[in-house]
């Protein structure tokens, strides 16, 4: 049997299909959220659920949770002294799952289809998969958690064409979905999202607020403690979207402190969260070249829009009442069910074809001529934009920069920044060109990108018709975020260029993010007067940087419109 099941930062959920619809699979406590924490203890026994959450509050150091942020990352939970990866951790979470429906259907369940974040990015999918394989579950087919719940909310019988904006905040991440029903296609337009934003930022603002309140410090509380006040927050957090204020209790040192919080202090605390929350709203609206009045309906899942602060301020945002008609817990693994009774043909949906766009862009590392005869190197060239709706196949062709040069290394990358080391590296090819003048000699490297998150290069030699050829899984990659993050501030120790002028910086900065918020012609346009901003720098002509940053500027406010 196939099952749908959504892998979640807080809970996680499993479904089937049955003649009536989709419907999830009681856990072995006779609930639907199974929590997504894992406890090992010393003995090596895996605990899994409200049993490991229960354990927390005992012994903190032999539970991990939230650990689906960090998949597709080298990061290790010490459980009792074992080390684990976060797709270890999010299989034994699987295999519970999995045992729970066997027990409930009386037949084996040998495979499921898997909910992810949209945002996630190849890494990240690989990993889920592994989780999968790690429980014994054949993961052929994985399913964006927006378009599971734009399923599940019954979009795959509907008639009229519409267009939906679905707003996921679970636990530990949030995307923003845009989709497009037409006949029976169901497409992705855009996704944004951030993979480190949900509930549990939520709780932690209201605990902050507590201890701020109570002049105290989170590094002074055990580990005990800090658990305990967490509880509480989250706790506090629930409560206070049906009233005025709320009472939060905490057991510090043997005493029993006691706070009133009040929900504007709350939504106050909270503003820099909610913020957050707008920028992947406006990037997906602007992606899928759609402006706010054109959504026909806005669809809300995930746990933590249950939240009055978050709800009145989407009402706020959108401008009108979000569909709320169904769980927001429950939406996404109902979804997976229904997908998994499409790949099972079954008689009692009707067929939808569901595609799903690129989450990042990917390109490849090349030199570019900023002025004539002079190269930079590092820079980063977009082959499949992101947003870019797959399968899809796209080609550059990159010409030599050197006299006599004999091999050309693709390095493939992921990522939205104009500079190479910035990006994720998934993997490169090499390959041996003919000797001859610079700019004669050239190579077109077609990448292919499908629904399965699997990646095909292509480099051929346009002069000899020679062609290599490799699949990029994303499991090369070993370098995690925070290594990424180390390199670039080793990075901030270079000597300092006229760039670092507090005026040049912002500039930069600016045109950057913009950059990245940009796609097609609008990126190419900023691209040039970044490429001729960056010149001027170089050269260090003070009118001249002045004059080309006055440029870039007008640029910018007209981009920004």
């Amino acid at each position: 049997m196939i099952v749908g099941i959504d892998l979640g930062t807080t809970n996680s959920l499993i479904a089937y299909f049955t003649e009536e619809g989709p419907k999830i699979i009681p856990n072995r406590l006779g609930n639907h959220l199974t929590p997504s924490v894992v406890s090992v203890d010393e003995e090596g026994n895996v605990y899994v659920g409200e049993t490991a959450k229960e354990r927390m509050s005992l012994y903190p150091d032999t539970v991990a949770q939230t650990f689906k942020r960090s998949m597709g990352t080298d990061r290790e939970y010490i459980l009792s002294g074992r080390h684990f990866k976060p797709e270890e951790l999010s299989s034994m979470v699987l295999r519970s799952l999995k045992e729970d429906a066997e027990a409930y259907l009386g037949e084996e369940v040998t495979e499921a289809v898997i909910s992810v974040p949209a945002y996630f990015d190849d890494k990240r999918r690989k990993a889920t998969k592994r989780a999968g394989e790690l429980a014994e579950l054949k993961v052929e087919r994985m399913i964006s958690e927006p378009t599971a719940a734009a399923v599940a909310y019954g979009l795959y019988d509907k008639t009229q064409d519409t267009r939906f904006l679905v707003f996921d905040l679970g636990g530990g991440t949030f995307d923003v979905s845009i989709l497009e029903l037409y006949h029976n296609i169901l497409e992705v337009r855009a996704v944004a999202g951030d993979n480190y934003l949900g509930g549990e930022d939520f709780t932690e603002v209201m605990a902050k607020l507590f201890l701020q309140k109570r002049n105290l410090q989170l590094q002074n509380l055990d580990e005990k403690e800090q658990v305990r006040l967490y509880r509480q927050a989250e706790k506090a957090k629930c409560a206070i979207s049906d009233q005025s204020q709320v009472t939060m209790n905490f057991l510090y040192r043997e005493e029993m402190l006691e706070e009133v919080i009040t929900v504007k202090e709350y939504e106050e605390a909270c503003e820099e969260l909610l913020m957050k929350i707008r920028e992947p709203v406006k990037k997906s609206l602007a992606d899928a070249g759609l402006k706010l009045s054109e959504i026909d309906e806005v669809l809300l899942i995930g746990g933590a829009t249950r939240l009055s602060i978050v709800r009145d301020f989407l009402i706020r945002l959108f401008r009108k009442f979000p569909d709320t008609g169904m769980n927001p817990d429950e939406a996404v693994a109902l979804g997976a069910a229904v997908q998994a009774a499409m790949k099972e043909r079954r008689e009692e949906v009707r067929e939808v074809i569901l595609t799903d766009v690129c989450s990042f862009t990917l390109g490849t590392e090349v030199v570019v001529e900023y002025e004539e005869g002079r190269y930079e190197e590092g820079r980063f060239c977009p082959i499949i934009e992101r947003n870019t709706v797959i399968p899809a196949s796209h080609t550059e062709r990159l010409y030599t920069v050197r006299d006599n040069q004999d091999k050309v290394r693709v390095r493939v990358l992921q990522g939205e920044s104009r500079y190479a080391r910035n990006n994720l590296f998934l993997g490169e090819i090499t390959v041996e060109i003919p000797k001859a003048p610079k700019g004669q000699e050239s190579v077109d490297v077609t990448y292919t990108y499908d629904i399965n998150s699997l990646l095909e290069v292509e480099v051929t030699v346009t002069s000899t018709g020679r062609k290599q050829k490799m699949i990029i899984k994303g499991d090369d990659n070993q370098m995690t975020e925070e290594e990424i993050k180390k390199r670039m501030e080793e990075l901030a120790y270079l000597k300092i260029q006229p760039r670092d002028y507090e005026e040049n910086r912002l500039v930069l900065l600016r045109a950057e993010r913009m950059y990245e918020e940009s796609l097609g012609e609008r990126r190419k346009k900023l691209d040039r007067y970044i490429m001729s901003f960056e010149a001027a720098l170089k050269k260090g002509d003070h009118d001249e940087i002045r004059d080309a940053r006055t440029a870039l500027n007008d640029v910018l406010e007209e981009e920004n419109e």
